[in-house]
């Protein structure tokens, strides 16, 4: 085990990002299901609008500190 070299951790971004689709279409799905069409847009609504928070508040840190990430 000393001789054992770390490598890198694989980079999972796309995989949560798919998931994520995944997981919020069967959850609205399941919401129209149940409470019906007005629930299921109200809550793909709010989703927009946290998802648009954070991309502003990124560019807000990468405005501050500068893009750090590597991403550009």
């Amino acid at each position: 085990m000393e001789g054992h070299k770390l490598g890198r951790a694989p980079n999972f971004t796309g995989a949560c990002i798919v998931m994520f689709g995944v997981n919020l279409g069967w959850i609205l799905l399941l919401l129209f299901a149940v409470y019906g069409l007005v629930a299921a847009i109200f809550l793909g609504l709010v989703v927009n609008h946290w998802v648009s928070w954070l991309e502003h508040r990124k560019q807000l840190a990468d405005q501050r500190y500068g893009d750090v990430s590597g991403d550009t």
